[in-house]
């Protein structure tokens, strides 16, 4: 009786703190987010979207500078009419609800990345965005800044076999897809790197960069090959 009350005290508590980080408004998790973990986040977005200074439009307009710029603003880039209509900032409020469900936010998107549900991982993208800037912005204290990335929550690939590249990997094809998808194939290196020809050329997505590419086929090769050596069992 003892331990079952005690797991239940627990449970309750862990109910409660979870409640509370669920609920801290985008300024409280500013603070302590972490650009270099929203640098990771952000190869889910890479595969449409350029963020340096200068960057070519791609599926989606270039984010360099995209907190605190007018939306849909972005010379020779054709936005929906949706994101047309919105007529205000990128606010980090507004950048964290749109990333949390783009669809939901602007009812006619053509931007079809699914979201981010955990709101830890929006508010280290949206730190990670504002460092790409001119100017950015102040979104934490002196005090705040000196957490270290140690203290970000454990990354979590899915059904993705853990080994070198898995994460290059995982935030390169879960961008449009399911990791399920890549992890019921089998192919050789040769038959991956056909994969992704036929996926830029034929399927639209934007051309991945060298090195990340190299990364991705190796990672690929040596866990999901002919023989799917790492097939989840589950």
């Amino acid at each position: 009786m003892r331990t079952k009350l005690c797991s239940t005290a627990a449970l309750a508590a862990a109910t409660m703190f979870a409640g509370i980080g669920a609920a801290q408004s985008i300024e409280e998790r500013l603070e302590s987010a972490s650009p270099e973990t929203g640098e990771n986040l952000y190869r889910q977005c890479l595969a449409c979207h350029t963020i340096d200074d200068g960057g070519a439009n791609r599926v989606g307009p270039n984010l360099f500078g995209v907190v605190g710029r007018s939306i849909a603003s972005v010379d020779g880039f054709r936005y929906s009419s949706g994101m047309q209509e919105l007529e205000e900032t990128w606010t980090p409020e507004r950048l964290d609800a749109f990333l949390e469900n783009p669809r939901d936010y602007v009812p006619g998107t053509r931007m079809s990345f699914r979201g981010l549900n955990e709101p830890a991982d929006r508010a280290a993208v949206i730190a990670y965005l504002n460092s790409q800037s001119d100017a950015p912005q102040e979104f934490s204290s002196g005090e705040a800044e000196t957490i270290e990335d140690s203290a970000a929550t454990e990354e979590d690939f899915g059904q993705m076999f853990m080994a070198d590249g898995v994460d290059v990997t995982y935030y390169t094809c879960t961008a449009c897809h399911s990791e399920m998808i890549v992890v019921q194939q089998g192919k050789t290196r040769d038959g991956w790197d056909y994969l992704l020809d036929w996926m830029v050329e034929d399927q639209g997505m934007a051309e991945i960069e060298p090195t990340d590419r190299e990364i991705i086929l190796d990672y690929l090769a040596e866990n999901y090959n002919t023989d799917r050596p790492n097939f989840p069992s589950r």
